[in-house]
């Protein structure tokens, strides 16, 4: 596989890279509300996941370490050595996978609305038939409903919109393979050994993954910290993106002694 992730740059060339990870169903796009307020600080690189926006699809099923060693490869061509990481959902699997595997690329790690194993397998692959027999359409209704809690729902029909055209155009095949790589996925062994400093965001109202498997997360790494954002489902970085925005900020304002 030699084809690289795409990605979308903002912010100075000279300042720390800021790497940006988002979830299942979505592209760097989802990382928008963020970008004004960290690309003055950070060079932020946004990148779609392998199957999903314009990145490559190639034939599944996926795995997690696949979607890690993709990302690396890609940092590799953008001659980037490390990064700070920040990812949400799928963006947050692949990034605890990063910092346990490659840590010498990780300085410092955010890790949002995600899970370390996040079963039954069999809602997986259950959900990848459904995909890849009707399309994302078949599923779009019940997925964008836990993205958002119902009462930004009603305010903002528009970013609801936007979301669900991002989830409707994500190739089937892409999606129905990274379904794949989450229902085989349990990184609770490699928490241990991650070493970056770690701050794990949790969405009150998330029921996707719930403020519980944050919890665990917060659990296993070697002195990770857990901030739970209010009013906030899985998306909580479009509902919430200020406050978002400021804890991704302070966390990654690198402190003296920092790798």
């Amino acid at each position: 596989m030699t084809s690289r992730l795409h990605t979308t740059v903002d912010g100075p060339t000279t300042a720390p890279v800021l790497l940006l990870g988002s979830s299942l169903g979505t592209t760097g796009v989802m990382w928008e509300p963020q970008v004004a307020a960290l690309a003055k600080d950070f060079r932020i690189i946004r990148y779609d996941h392998l199957g999903h926006g314009r990145s490559p699809v190639p034939p599944g099923p996926y795995t997690i370490a696949l979607l890690g060693r993709e990302l690396l490869r890609t940092l590799d061509d953008l001659d980037v050595p490390s990064v700070h990481y920040a990812g949400l959902s799928l963006g947050g699997m692949v990034g605890m996978w990063l910092a346990a595997h490659a840590p010498d690329r990780v300085r410092r790690l955010a890790l949002l609305c995600t899970s370390a194993s996040l079963g039954p397998p069999e809602q997986w692959r259950d959900r990848a038939a459904t995909v890849r027999a009707g399309g994302l359409p078949a599923i779009a209704d019940a997925v964008v409903a836990r993205w958002f809690t119902p009462g930004f729902a009603a305010a903002r029909p528009d970013v609801v919109a936007t979301h669900s055209a991002m989830l409707t155009l994500t190739s089937p095949a892409g999606y129905a393979a990274s379904c794949a790589a989450i229902a085989t996925m349990d990184l609770r062994p490699d928490l241990a050994r991650i070493d970056a400093p770690t701050l794990v965001v949790a969405g009150a109202d998330d029921t996707a993954t719930p403020v519980e498997h944050a919890r665990e997360i917060v659990a296993r790494i070697p002195g990770a910290r857990l901030a739970v954002v209010d009013a906030a489902a899985h998306l909580a970085n479009v509902e919430q993106p200020e406050q978002v925005s400021r804890l991704l900020r302070d966390h990654f304002d690198e402190r003296p002694g920092d790798r």
